[in-house]
């Protein structure tokens, strides 16, 4: 059994200005997934991708994340609070955000990049898939710093106790979504991605990939204070992860089929 280690939220700070961890952490993750995505470039240079359209991507996902993951989690978490004090939407200092929220926010930020670019939606989202886990796990490490999103009581070997919580042993879910949709789920797309695959394909790859590991942790994860389990005893994270898997699964399906016509 392991105790959390309690870190200060704060790296430093400078009078009025502080520089927290997990913002710090969503810096890093976007550093990753530019240097890797310059990576994928280097290794087909005579692709269609340049530097400086992943420079542009990056600043249409970086919008749609945060957008996207912040009204994401106002609509799917705390739709009934927000609408009181519709105004402390904007108070993202707070804390509060979506992935599922900012999976769609980049998709929607993809596809306008697309567009403005004249390029199919599909081969964007295709270049982009394999890196988003990179993201993800730069954002779980934040969340174990925090000591938030703390998993189920537990009496495995490797439980820890976050003291700010409770002295229950815990999961370290943080940890577990870190190592699944965070690095196990790059490793899988970046092998996938490696050859070339119908139109299509990696986007769906990543759809089911990430569904099928969110659904799995969210069973170690302690369910949101406000909302409790819900129907069948899933958590508001496998619900919204069940869609991504189906249509994952029958993108799949269409890609594969359309490359045959």
């Amino acid at each position: 059994m392991f105790v959390h280690p309690g870190f200060d939220p704060i790296v430093f700070s400078a009078g009025p200005l502080a520089v927290r961890w997990y913002g710090l952490m969503y810096v890093v993750g976007f550093a990753l997934v530019w240097w890797f995505g310059c990576l994928r470039i280097n290794a087909n240079p005579k692709g269609n991708w340049q530097q400086k359209d992943l420079d542009d991507v990056m600043f249409y996902g970086i919008l749609g994340v945060i957008l996207g993951g912040r009204i994401g989690y106002v609509l799917f978490y705390k739709f009934s609070d927000y609408i009181h004090v519709p105004w402390k939407i904007f108070y993202v200092w707070e804390g509060g955000m979506s992935f599922h929220g900012g999976m769609l926010g980049v998709i929607v930020a993809l596809v306008w990049f697309a567009r403005s670019r004249k390029q199919h939606w599909l081969d964007v989202t295709d270049f982009m898939a394999p890196l988003v886990p990179l993201g993800l796990a730069a954002g779980r490490v934040g969340n174990f710093i925090n000591a938030e999103l703390w998993g189920r009581p537990t009496d495995v070997a490797w439980a820890m106790i976050f003291p700010l919580v409770d002295r229950l042993p815990r999961h370290p879910s943080q940890l577990y979504q870190f190592a699944l949709e965070g690095v196990l789920l790059f490793v899988m797309l970046w092998w996938y991605s490696a050859k070339p695959r119908p139109r299509g394909a990696v986007s769906a790859a990543f759809l089911i990939g990430y569904g099928v590991f969110r659904f799995i942790v969210e069973y170690a994860r302690e369910p949101d204070s406000f909302l409790g389990l819900l129907a069948m005893g899933w958590s508001m994270g496998q619900w919204l992860s069940l869609p991504m898997v189906l249509v994952g699964a029958a993108m799949m399906g269409w890609a594969y089929q359309a490359s045959k016509g």
